[in-house]
């Protein structure tokens, strides 16, 4: 019975010390054989979200200092040696009250086959904690083309995007919301690469005497341009006199999102099968691969041949500076249209906040449909782009509100201006 006895004892203190020796080992293993992921536990970032609407392709790291390094995945050009990084929009999953270093990279583009760094160009992004309210924060320049942002986590998530979003639901919810107006028709020309309906949105009975016609989103990192689009809509669909007086006088005709595909993959410049958008307009569009620019082609060339082609075309961007570009294609009617110009950026300065200006006297830059649409068709048309960074005219970084509220007062613009070149 003793032998026995002492037996089961040994027995139990076997099991006991093999329990604890497993026990070690597995706090050993948690303590030593995952650094990296208790570094970035005790580093306050968890997880770095793209895979929502929009969301920017990155991957990304820890370097021995702590800062997140976020590169950014290029969208190249077809048969050419360009490429674009610039959209950003990501969701941070972290610890509430950390405070995270950000470094962007892989910012050094390539256009027209030289390095051109958008890095001088990322001065501010915006932040939201629930992906709707947001918020602009400064960012800071470091050497070798590389941007450094630093945050206080609010909350498990935040949002950092380089502009305020505005995504394909977006643009779905501003069609929806406006389809049944009967001063509305929406018009599908086509499709985009990758399958999506492509929409022209005609405001007005199509009686007026004079049409305007605007198209956003060639480059899908430039949401401002959707937000401009979307504030001159719901303008001239108030119920108010000014509105109806706008529309007795001209008809406008909005493409709201031309590069759905780039816009949807989270893209900076091309569409889905590498062409830019805003560029071969000198030239029939290869409908493979811009099937978007052929379908606008296509619209365009019904308009002129119903006698309805728009009397005033313009192609709204984002950029770092927010310039008028007016082309100067060698054509017959160049000097009437610079003249026409002048009016539009004065009427610009006089109803809206902007104050940039336009380009010189020298400028051309050939195929965009600015240029192109004028070479072309004999149709006044401009690029208008938008400083990203700053509205110097209200002092202000820009947030979506602020764009669209020049949208709004674009309806002003196009009705003085009609009525003074009376094209």
């Amino acid at each position: 019975m003793v032998s026995r006895s002492l037996f089961g004892l040994r027995s139990v203190w076997s099991a006991v010390r093999r329990l604890l020796v497993v026990a070690v080992m597995c706090w050993l293993a948690g303590a030593t054989a995952h650094p990296a992921t208790q570094q970035r536990t005790e580093g306050g970032l968890d997880f770095i979200d793209t895979t929502f609407e929009n969301a920017s392709p990155v991957w990304y790291e820890r370097a021995d200092d702590g800062t997140i390094q976020i590169h950014l995945l290029y969208d190249h050009e077809r048969s050419s040696p360009n490429r674009a990084a610039g959209h950003i929009h990501l969701r941070l999953h972290g610890t509430p009250g950390a405070r995270l270093t950000l470094e962007f990279k892989n910012l050094d583009n390539v256009w027209n086959g030289t390095r051109a760094s958008v890095a001088g160009e990322l001065k501010t992004v915006v932040v939201s904690e629930d992906g709707r309210d947001w918020k602009p924060v400064s960012t800071e320049s470091l050497p070798e083309n590389r941007v450094r942002l630093t945050v206080v986590m609010p909350g498990p998530t935040l949002y950092v995007a380089r502009l305020e979003p505005y995504r394909l639901s977006d643009v779905d919810r501003l069609i929806g919301s406006i389809r049944t107006d009967p001063r509305v028709q929406i018009t599908n020309i086509g499709k985009t690469a990758g399958g999506r309906d492509l929409e022209v949105i005609q405001i007005g009975a199509g009686r007026a005497p004079y049409r305007v016609f605007l198209r956003a989103r060639a480059h899908p990192w430039e949401s401002g341009s959707s937000w401009i689009a979307q504030g001159l809509a719901q303008r001239l669909l108030k119920d108010d006199a000014a509105a109806r007086g706008f529309l007795e006088h001209y008809t406008v005709y909005l493409l709201p999102m031309a590069n759905k595909d780039g816009v949807a993959r989270g893209m900076t410049r091309f569409n889905a099968r590498g062409k830019d958008l805003n560029r071969n307009w000198d030239k029939p569009a290869d409908a493979d691969l811009a099937p978007e620019n052929a379908a606008l082609e296509r619209w365009l060339e019904q308009m002129i041949a119903s006698r309805r082609a728009p009397h005033l075309a313009i192609e709204l961007h984002n950029d770092g500076n927010g310039l008028l570009h007016i082309s100067r294609p060698p054509v017959p009617q160049l000097p009437r249209h610079v003249e026409r110009m002048a009016v539009l950026e004065q009427l610009l300065r006089k109803h809206t906040w902007f104050t940039e200006g336009s380009t010189n006297g020298a400028f051309r830059n050939s195929g965009t449909l600015g240029d192109g649409w004028l070479e072309r068709y004999g149709i006044d048309a401009v690029v208008h782009e938008f400083n990203c960074n700053w509205i110097a005219g209200l002092r202000t970084q820009p947030l979506g509100r602020h764009w669209s509220e020049y949208g709004g007062r674009l309806a002003e613009v196009f009705d003085e201006y009609l009525a003074t070149v009376k094209p």
